[in-house]
């Protein structure tokens, strides 16, 4: 009876440490289009392996890549030792909707009791879950789901002071953590009217690391501007889903002003000319015209001569005459301002400037009326009186 049940124990032994192979997935996760799956092949071998094959199934729905070299150990499971396997790998759904991994096979040669080879396949079976879509991938051309994604913007010179005919280079690296290199966004355009723009080709690389994928892709410019007008290069967006706080986030490449420093300096007058070359010019300009002038004044026949004349003093802002006028006024001489006040109004009527006739009145009735009182302050009223008029 004692050997029966040792026999029946041991045999329960080899059941519950048969050779099997499983997909291990994190429970419960509902990855999106481009999401990194992590996904664990764990095989548990009692058998004497002598050689093995595995190899993961392609599909259309999804892209992968396996993290690191196949590990193997040994493991007491149950008090019994067991042959570990792990293979490591990352799985991108490429599509919504259901996602099947598996099944897969792996494929040994083991050696039985009698010291025999013979092929033994384990199989782990297929394993499904559900890859929602989001909705703010729709005007990506290529979703970009990852745990992080940081810009670093690299510029060869101070973009808005730019020496003349000088070219920046603009170097942009984009670093996403969790994701493939062709599932990054494709280079955004750096265009602008004034702006001469050649992109050199660009570079993605992948490095593995235990926490899956990490994919740099750097992006970079020569950009001149054609005018040396100054502009601003307008910022970039690339939306991006944070796998790990499970929400919409943007990286941004920031926006730059961009110009030859030469083209605001003139503008702030940094490189005048001196002051004596500025009176030179000016002189020089006034001299042309008035031999332009002259010349063309002398080619007149003798009325347009006297017409061009009256006009020039009309437009004249010097007036003798007005000035003689405001010089006797300070010397409260009513006949002496009576004399010049007629001299200043023959001048504008000989110009053909508005004379009303009533200019003089007030004078004229201090010097030829009954008011007796010429003081120095009736002076000065009919001479306020003369000019209101004019």
């Amino acid at each position: 009876m004692v050997k029966w049940i040792a026999a029946f124990l041991i045999l329960l032994a080899g059941v519950a440490h048969a050779d099997t192979l499983r997909l291990v997935v994190p429970e419960g996760m509902r990855p999106v289009v481009g999401e990194m799956i992590p996904v664990t092949l764990r095989g548990e071998y009692t058998s004497v392996i002598a050689l093995e094959t595995l190899t993961f199934p392609g599909s259309d729905d999804y892209d992968w890549v396996q993290l690191a070299r196949d590990q193997w150990w040994d493991e007491e499971i149950d008090g019994r030792t067991v042959r570990v396997f792990e293979r490591r790998l990352a799985v991108f759904p490429r599509r919504a909707g259901a996602l099947t991994l598996g099944p897969v096979t792996h494929r040994l040669t083991v050696v039985g009791a009698d010291n025999q080879r013979k092929p033994l396949e384990v199989v782990a079976s297929s394993v499904t879950f559900p890859v929602p879509p989001v909705a703010s991938f729709a005007t990506v051309v290529t979703p970009l789901a990852a745990r992080n994604v940081t810009i670093e913007d690299t510029l060869s010179a101070v973009p808005g002071s730019l020496r003349d005919g000088e070219t920046l280079v603009r170097r942009v690296t984009l670093k996403a953590e969790g994701t493939l290199p062709h599932l990054v966004p494709p280079r955004p355009a750096i265009r602008e009217p004034w702006l001469i723009s050649f992109a050199a080709p660009e570079q993605r690389e992948m490095q593995l690391t235990p926490a899956g994928p990490v994919t740099t892709v750097t992006w970079e410019w020569h950009l001149r501007p054609k005018t040396g007008e100054p502009g601003v290069l307008p910022a970039v967006t690339i939306p991006w889903f944070d796998t790990a706080a499970r929400q919409m986030r943007e990286a941004e490449i920031a926006a730059i002003p961009f110009g030859y420093a030469s083209f605001r300096d003139n503008r702030r007058g940094i490189d005048r000319l001196p002051a004596w070359q500025a009176g030179a010019g000016l002189l020089a300009v006034a001299a042309g015209l008035a031999a332009g002038l002259a010349g063309g004044f002398a080619g007149l026949s003798r009325r347009r001569r006297e017409d061009m004349r009256r006009r020039l003093r009309r437009l004249s802002p010097f007036d003798p005459t007005r000035r003689r006028l405001k010089h006797a006024v300070r010397g409260d001489d009513l006949t002496a301002i009576r004399r010049a006040a007629e001299r200043y109004l023959s001048r504008r009527r000989e110009l053909g400037l508005p004379v009303s006739g009533r200019e003089t009145a007030e004078i004229d009735a201090m010097l030829y009326g009954r008011v007796e009182n010429r003081a120095r302050a009736g002076a000065r009223q009919a001479a306020r009186a003369l000019f209101r008029h004019v």
